[in-house]
């Protein structure tokens, strides 16, 4: 097993403890005995050496150990809970990794063919390029000593969601219909904050922070979040003030709506208003070896404008009280002409500056994530064509990463010399 070698109590010593960690995460999702074997094996599988972690040469490294059909019907059809997998993983690894935020991405599964459930020419931030490839919208809690996926959702185009033919071979369930990489990765968030779990403030690129919807339901559900946004996000600045006007002679009952004294403007328009005194030089740790970091960055407490509509000065929903104010973060280092990156935020008023700025450049930790995930345990491996087999796969890929990270965790590990 790839991670025995490594371990100066022994192998064997490492695999009672992998027996003892598959035995917890897997027995409340995996009712039969059979289930509880074959999941135990295959998590096993994934941690041998060995560059393919598809099924075919996973079975073939267990040996005699495994049977490839009996192997193959539970990871494509059998009827166990990856969601309840991943949740024991996530609550038996998260406590011991020190959580510092959550981060919500989707990550590229290059595909051939037309068969895989999802499989379409789309662009991927992964491949950089449109390329055909399946895509998976993931949620990771970050820590100061690891990381641990809290969920996976496969995207299905529209396309596929109207295609009763290949929605049949691909074994999607008739109640999955058509929803937006961002829905899917809100839901996955509001399903974690149940689980027992330290809450942490959720981290996303542009495509999620420019979402005021996904804004507004992870603000409802009591999530915080730091999200990049782009320079074409229309808030009210700072200075905005907000009235309920007057009522007019003859115009029926009296306004209750405040309004503000003046128009929203875009974040790239307001911070160039401001200009670079605005800017504060913070330090921050950052980066794979947490040293220290400067920057300068401006902080201001803006409203979102994203409702309000200019030509006729009322809310587009009607709503009666003021947006709600959030944390607009820049950073502008020295030096440079512009800004680099905008964020916003509902942390509270009083969070420190040096806080603000180590979340908003903390989502780099889960691109080592998705590399021990992808080229080390084979996340993007998987060659079945099965909608239930691509989450049984990504579960159990879940969990072998979850026992790596205890086991480098583990105080019997070897020390460098």
């Amino acid at each position: 097993m790839a991670v025995m070698a490594a371990r100066v109590d022994g192998p064997v010593a490492v695999r009672e403890r992998l027996e003892a960690f598959s035995a917890e995460v897997l027995a409340e999702a995996m009712n039969r005995p059979v289930q509880r074997v074959n999941g135990a094996l295959y998590l096993r599988g994934l941690l041998e050496e060995g560059q393919r972690k598809s099924l075919e040469p996973l079975v073939l490294r267990l040996g005699g150990d495994a049977d490839y059909q009996s192997m193959q019907q539970f990871l494509a059809d059998s009827p166990w809970d990856p969601a309840g997998v991943v949740r024991l993983v996530a609550e038996r690894v998260a406590p011991a990794i020190g959580v510092e935020a959550w981060v919500l991405d989707d990550t590229g599964f290059p595909k051939d063919g037309k068969r895989s459930p999802g499989v379409k020419r789309q662009y991927s931030g992964t491949l950089g390029k449109v390329g055909n490839c399946q895509i998976g919208v993931s949620v990771h809690v970050v820590g100061a000593s690891g990381t641990v996926p809290l969920g996976w959702a496969l995207y299905l185009p529209e396309e596929w969601c109207d295609d009763a033919e290949r929605r049949e071979r691909a074994k999607i369930p008739e109640e999955v219909v058509f929803k937006t990489k961002n829905e899917l990765g809100v839901e996955l968030v509001e399903r974690a904050v149940e689980w027992e779990i330290p809450r942490a403030p959720v981290l996303g690129d542009q495509a999620y922070g420019d979402d005021s919807k996904l804004r507004e339901r992870l603000d409802r559900a009591g999530s915080e979040y730091v999200l990049s946004v782009g320079a074409t996000a229309v808030v009210f600045g700072p200075e905005t003030e907000f009235e309920v006007p007057e009522r007019r002679p003859g115009r029926g009952r009296p306004p209750s709506c405040p309004h503000p004294d003046r128009d929203p403007e875009s974040i790239g328009a307001l911070i160039a208003r401001l200009g670079p005194d605005w800017a504060q030089t913070v330090t921050f740790r950052d980066g794979p070896d947490g040293q220290p970091r400067e920057s300068r960055f401006v902080f201001l407490r803006v409203r979102a404008a994203n409702q309000w509509r200019v030509r006729d000065q009322r809310w587009a929903k009607g709503g009666q009280t003021l947006p709600r104010e959030e944390w607009l973060i820049v950073e502008w280092p020295e030096g440079h002409e512009q800004p680099t990156d905008y964020w916003l935020s509902n942390l509270p008023v009083d969070t420190k500056p040096d806080r603000l700025a180590r979340l908003a450049r903390l989502r780099w930790k889960i691109e080592l994530d998705y590399k021990q995930l992808k080229g080390e345990l084979g996340l993007d491996h998987y060659e079945g064509r099965s909608w239930l087999g691509w989450y049984h796969h990504t579960a159990l890929v879940t969990a072998a990463h979850g026992f790596l990270t205890l086991e480098r965790l583990n105080p019997f590990r070897p020390r460098p010399a």
